[in-house]
């Protein structure tokens, strides 16, 4: 699907069926880079097998709430409509994907579990009557049974999904387009339960006497924004390069107006769980809060009221600014970069309540696992347009990209007569 001309009612010049170039050098480099950073990483087990687990959890933590947000969003984008999500789909897609492989991220922590969570030490539970009290829910086993559903929830969503879109790009049946709205209702849901007990398993119960009714949403809409951050800033650098310069600034300024929203949730969120808990001032919940502000951990705390929400809330509020894909881009993979700052936050102070504390494991194994990651991303995005080009609303999407410089050029409707 190609066309030459880019005035009204004619399809961008650039064929629209562009797929990515040289993705499979790109992998090879990411594998390597990946593969090299976990090597150092084991090296690292060897010599402070505690600080591994520590460093991994928050690095397997990370890349699969990439993955997690990215099908959330594909569902949305599913049942809302919308030129921004046909424009990223792709992207959206080979992220969802990576879920199908993502179980093995988690195998090396199957081993750490002693080292990381204080409920399943049993001389710890046997001195404290708390974690008795929680320890029909809070065990190895039923920890270990409840992490496997996850998984297999979000393998068979990300499954169905990419094998229906795949369909839909070679038959262009409007049949599979409503499958795959009519699934994405029920696919959300799934979603968000299992990354709400997810988010209690694998972070909140670090400390077992805190919870935060707000966490589970909260750690839901940190995934998406990351995604959706990562996907914007990639598909600004696509654009730059060549394979995605078929987009217009209205796409861009679409998906700088969504950014700006998700950056704005994010805000809510997280200052209306601080409030609660800070007015409440109860002696279970208060200390969380008090570890991240103490000791070295309020630095990174002022960093993402700065970098996470002020300077992209105001940067973002430019309409010049999102229509333009290069300064969007730098926004987006600053929030991206932000994102993980974010997540570090919450976890690591539960290791090193004393002060602010980073090891090098932080960096590879964060690195290698990134490295692993984009590769399967790469390879789930190669030999595949990166728009999708049988999509029933592609048409409409693209004269969309178009139709506020048409009415620009235009010029104000005409009087009618009589007026």
């Amino acid at each position: 699907m190609s066309a030459t001309g880019a005035g009204a009612g004619e399809r961008p010049a650039q064929p629209l069926s562009t797929v990515l170039p040289d993705a499979d050098r790109f992998r090879r480099r990411a594998g390597l880079l990946g593969t090299a950073a976990l090597g150092l990483s084991a090296i690292g087990w060897f010599l402070n097998p505690l600080q591994f687990y520590r460093s991994y959890l928050i690095a397997a933590l990370f890349w699969l709430g990439v993955a997690l947000g990215s099908l959330s969003i594909l569902m949305v984008q599913y049942l809302s409509g919308g030129a921004w999500g046909i424009v990223i789909r792709r992207l959206l897609e080979a992220g969802a994907a990576t879920l199908r492989v993502l179980p093995a991220f988690f195998v090396p922590l199957a081993f750490g579990v002693h080292h990381l969570y204080l409920w399943s030490q049993p001389e710890a539970v046997e001195h404290s009557e708390a974690l008795q009290q929680k320890s029909a829910y809070l065990n190895v086993p039923f920890f270990a049974g409840r992490a496997a559903a996850y998984f297999v929830v979000w393998f068979l969503l990300a499954a169905l999904f990419q094998k229906w879109s795949l369909e839909q790009d070679r038959t262009g049946d409007r049949a599979v387009t409503r499958r795959l709205q009519l699934w994405s209702g029920p696919g959300l849901v799934a979603i968000a339960l299992t990354v709400t007990f997810a988010s209690v398993d694998w972070v909140m119960s670090l400390d077992p006497q805190w919870y935060s009714t707000i966490f589970g949403l909260l750690l839901l809409v940190t995934q998406a924004l990351s995604a959706f951050a990562f996907a914007v800033a990639l598909c600004a650098e696509l654009h730059r390069r060549g394979p995605m310069a078929m987009l217009s600034p209205d796409h861009f300024h679409d998906l700088g107006k969504l950014l700006l929203a998700f950056v704005m949730v994010w805000a809510y969120l997280s200052f209306s769980q601080f409030l609660i808990i800070w007015s409440g001032n109860l002696s279970e919940e208060i200390p969380w809060y008090l570890r991240r502000l103490h000791g070295g951990w309020g630095a990174p705390a002022l960093l993402l009221v700065i970098f996470q929400f002020v300077l992209p809330f105001l940067l973002l509020l430019s309409r010049d600014l999102k229509r333009s894909p290069r300064m969007l881009g730098m926004v987006a993979a600053w929030v991206f970069v932000m994102s993980f700052i974010h997540l570090f936050w919450m976890i690591a102070p539960e290791f090193h309540p004393r002060g602010f504390y980073l090891h090098w494991m932080d960096a590879t194994t964060l690195a290698g696992l990134g490295g692993i990651w984009f590769a399967l991303f790469l390879r789930n995005l190669g030999g595949v347009p990166l728009i999708p080009v049988r999509d029933p609303y592609l048409e409409e999407a693209f004269e969309h990209g178009g139709s506020h410089e048409r009415k620009a050029e235009s010029g104000p409707p005409a009087a009618e007569p009589g007026a």
